[in-house]
């Protein structure tokens, strides 16, 4: 019997975290959910040792959009959840979102809080969920869920290095707007404490109104790195 909710988990060279996601995502597969990793070539042993632990594990080509298609193409489950790897869903995530794609929404996302010392990333995890709720547009680190056949009608997400889940909000919010559920998910600050939060924060703001006015998401993700 397959389960009604698959959660996909893009990976690439995770070994700084992997331990606590395979504990979380361990967590979900004992509550029924089915479980997808999808490893991108890494190369410090991440996709061995999520193997060894008993996770299905996938290859596909490096970068977000691949990854998580090829998730969602290797399960059956109606509904699709997709989770960074240094992301954590809040308790009872997995009856939520079931719940909010049952009605009028066929997709959603959670409120996000970003973990991290500098007191200004709860702020910026809070001007997100404002932003999000206005736009109808979500975030990755929100974990995405949508219902497959809607998903599956859309082609999934776009093959963009960057920006893969802005251009799917923007697809989907044509057939609904998404569920906006006040559970927080919790992700990690680790790239705005590595940066600076300010510079990353205005790198971020830069890239959003670049996509928006119609750079190459490739010239963007150049500058992402």
């Amino acid at each position: 019997m397959s389960s009604a909710l698959a959660i996909v988990v893009p990976m690439r060279n995770e070994g700084a975290v992997l331990t606590q996601l395979l504990d979380h995502l361990a967590h979900w597969r004992d509550r029924g959910c089915e479980i997808v990793i999808v490893d991108g070539a890494s190369t410090d042993g991440s996709a061995e040792l999520a193997r060894a632990q008993g996770f299905k594990v996938l290859d596909a080509p490096p970068g977000r959009a691949p990854q998580m298609n090829a998730g969602a193409s290797a399960t059956l489950a109606p509904i699709l959840m997709f989770l960074h790897a240094d992301t954590r869903l809040p308790p009872e995530a997995d009856q939520m979102a079931l719940g909010a794609v049952s009605g009028r929404h066929v997709w959603g996302r959670f409120d996000v809080t970003i973990e991290g010392r500098p007191l200004m990333l709860r702020v910026i995890g809070t001007m997100i969920n404002l932003r999000s709720r206005v736009t109808a547009i979500a975030t990755g680190d929100q974990a995405i869920f949508v219902r497959r056949d809607r998903f599956d009608e859309l082609g999934g997400f776009a093959d963009m290095p960057l920006m893969e889940d802005i251009e799917l909000s923007r697809r989907l919010r044509v057939i609904s707007r998404p569920a906006c559920l006040a559970a927080k998910a919790r992700t990690s600050g680790r790239r705005w404490e590595t940066y600076g939060v300010w510079r990353t924060i205005f790198l971020m703001w830069f890239l959003r109104q670049a996509y928006w006015l119609g750079v190459a998401p490739d010239k963007l993700a150049a500058r992402y790195r």
